[in-house]
């Protein structure tokens, strides 16, 4: 009873979450509010807080945010295990046991310590009364978010797209047996589930050496199937081979990446290694010969593998093994941030039993790297699943969507056999009659912005004598209350992100990233850069700000219209009094070249702007506004002359791609 009436704790995060608001609001609130509950527990960067306290708080001063519920509760006392093992251990006994399938040695009441058991006992009386499959969903989540960076998943909608793939390539033939031989927490046998569910026949194999996720993914399917249907073994895949001769239908598989340490001494003479013992550094073929040893005659599999294993020459023996042997169906290249590495753009794989009948003398190549949209919010860019789906079933019907091409066998058996997408397309691919006609169109949108943009500017005229017009510094302003100046500082690299940037993270700006916007994106997520922010640790901008790049090298202002913003060295926010100042006015007078080069130390080639130094002009609200509104033309100009210059340099690619092949007509 006592482990019942522990004090359950909750984090900033988790008051936010509860609440319904951002953790800025929290974090205002414990600023704001002298009877905000004092943490419990945890550390000053990560407090931990009363549950009953907070809801109680929540109440009284009516923030709304519903009652927390068991499984909520019961999340704080499985962390607080502390070990991943044994919290992963937890939730798949709780699986097995609302399942009622029989649970492995390790995780019946005997395997558990008496804590564990009495949380899982816990879980079970919840279950009477909340949904048990929910709840376990609940732990398993909270479980794979709290070790995101030790545990890779397969995010749900490849895994759906790779089932999907290998539906399309078996056809209307019955699926019988799935096999993933690395199966993690079963991310892909449950999307095969979701595919396949209505074939009662079909079973599901998998096996992990990591004996946690192992028993993870057995406990998710013993909720999701008859448990006669399903099998989870812990082995050592590539050195037991538990499966061997499984004889599937299908197999998925995102196998361990850039292993050194898989069995090459001992493995050197294995029966799987039809085409050529894998060398140390290429366990990844390892992978894909041991994965072509499951398959039926008529099997089919989807793979996920990194760029490089497509043209590393270390594997080109065995790559041009594949390809003679008919083995390799499908290489697409996927976008980046469609699964963990989020940096790098993985390769989909579909492979088939060389003596089968889906063997091909040809191999079909999908570069669909560039399948990505802006969402609404306007913040970074997503994986267009939709145009990936469209391009690699599409090619696999036959069509010949965008970015796919089909190559013989013989084409592909050079010196290299590289089997990379975007060297298989032709180099002509992108210039198309509909390119050049979508070109012109963008080059005529960009010079009509550009022609409005600039008769708005014409109609303003030099004044002759502008008279004694008084300025005044940054300083100045500072003293007056009419900005804030806040620094950029460093930041802790493990905390910064790079890659394609998720919606809910939070851009992080440095002067590199304002000078370059080809370079490498940088962000962190919102709970990173709020406990930054917490400590004051970081600086963050918000909507009207004015950032000032302090470097003399890219000196640059603007007024902040994007929303949060991280800012690293070298950066200045000042935040300004709309009552007194015009952001728009004021940005107009620090960009001028004069008085950055005034506030300048000019100690070194790497000289500082001293941005309390800077100068603005000393008018009135109602001017400023209306001199704002002008720098706000400015803006438009500008960009709209950068538009007219991208889209320029995109018509004259189109062309050229369209003149080297030969398809562009002189008259």
């Amino acid at each position: 009873m006592a482990q019942q009436d522990k004090t359950v704790t909750v984090t900033l995060a988790g008051i936010a979450r509860l609440a319904g608001v951002g953790r800025a609001a929290v974090s205002n609130w414990r600023r704001r509010h002298d009877d905000f509950p004092s943490p419990v527990g945890g550390t000053d960067a990560s407090p931990q807080f009363s549950l009953d306290m907070i809801e109680e708080w929540l109440r009284r001063h009516g923030k709304g945010g519903n009652p927390v519920g068991g499984w909520e509760r019961l999340w704080p006392r499985i962390e607080d295990l502390g070990d991943r093992d044994r919290m992963g251990l937890v939730i798949a006994s709780v699986g097995f046991r609302l399942s009622g399938a029989v649970a492995p040695a390790g995780l019946t009441a005997s395997g558990l310590t008496d804590q564990e058991r009495v949380l899982v006992d816990e879980a079970l009386r919840l279950a009477q009364h909340e949904d048990g499959e929910g709840g376990f969903r609940f732990l398993l989540g909270r479980w794979l978010g709290t070790h995101v960076r030790q545990i890779a998943t397969t995010p749900t909608p490849l895994a759906d797209l790779m089932v999907e793939v290998a539906q399309e390539v078996r056809g209307g033939d019955d699926v019988r047996l799935v096999v993933d031989p690395a199966c993690g927490t079963g991310g892909l046998l449950v999307a095969a589930v979701r595919r396949w569910a209505a074939d009662g026949a079909m079973k599901l194999a998998g096996n992990d050496t990591d004996p946690a996720l192992a028993h993870l993914a057995a406990a998710r399917l013993a909720l999701e199937v008859d448990g006669a249907n399903h099998e989870v073994l812990v082995a050592d895949t590539l050195r037991e081979d538990p499966l061997k001769h499984a004889d599937a239908d299908v197999v998925l598989c995102n196998p361990p990446a850039n292993e050194r340490d898989w069995g090459h001494a001992e493995l050197a003479t294995d029966q799987r290694w039809r085409f050529g013992q894998p060398p140390r550094t290429e366990s990844e073929l390892a992978w894909v010969q041991h994965i072509l040893s499951l398959l039926g005659p008529d099997g089919a599999a989807v793979v996920l593998l990194p760029p490089a294993v497509a043209s590393r020459r270390a594997g080109r023996r065995i790559r041009a093994g594949l390809v003679r042997a008919g083995a390799v169906r499908m290489v697409a290249a996927l976008p980046a941030g469609a699964a963990q590495p989020y940096g790098v753009g993985l390769h989909l794989w579909v492979l088939c039993s060389p003596a089968g009948k889906r063997s091909s003398a040809s191999v079909l190549f999908v570069d669909a790297a560039e399948c990505r949209h802006t969402p609404s919010s306007g913040r970074g860019q997503t994986v267009d699943w939709d145009s990936v789906r469209d391009r690699l079933l599409g090619g696999l019907k036959g069509g010949t969507p965008e970015g796919t091409t089909l190559v013989p066998q013989l084409n592909l058996l050079g010196d290299e056999t590289d089997l990379t997408p975007a060297r298989q397309l032709p180099a002509t691919a992108a210039a198309t009659a509909a390119d050049l006609r979508r070109s012109w169109a963008a080059f005529d949108a960009a010079l009509l912005a550009l022609r409005d943009s600039s008769q708005a500017l014409r109609a303003l005229t030099a004044v002759r004598d502008p008279g004694d017009r008084r300025d005044v510094s940054v300083a100045e302003l500072e003293q007056t209350g009419a900005v804030t100046l806040a620094v950029g500082a460093s930041l802790p690299a493990e905390m910064v992100r790079r890659g394609p940037r998720p919606d809910d993270a939070v851009p992080v700006l440095t002067p590199l990233m304002v000078g370059d916007a080809q370079t490498e994106q940088q962000w962190m997520t919102s709970e990173d850069a709020e406990l930054l922010h917490q400590q004051g640790k970081v600086t963050l901008t918000a909507f009207g700000d004015v950032v000032v790049v302090g470097a003399a090298q890219g000196y640059d202002a603007w007024v902040e219209t994007k929303g949060t913003a991280v800012l690293g060295p070298h950066l200045h926010r000042l935040r300004v009094d709309p009552e007194r100042l015009d952001p728009f006015f004021l940005v107009a007078c620090l960009r001028v070249r004069s008085n950055a080069r005034r506030a300048g130390t000019h100690a070194s080639l790497s000289s500082r702007i001293d941005v309390r130094r800077l100068r603005a002009l000393r008018l009135p609200l109602d001017e400023q506004r209306r001199l704002g509104e002008v720098h706000r033309q400015l803006v438009e100009f500008e960009e709209s002359t950068s538009e007219l210059g991208s889209v320029g340099q995109a018509l004259r690619e189109v062309l050229t791609g369209l003149l080297a092949g030969g398809a562009l007509a002189v008259e």
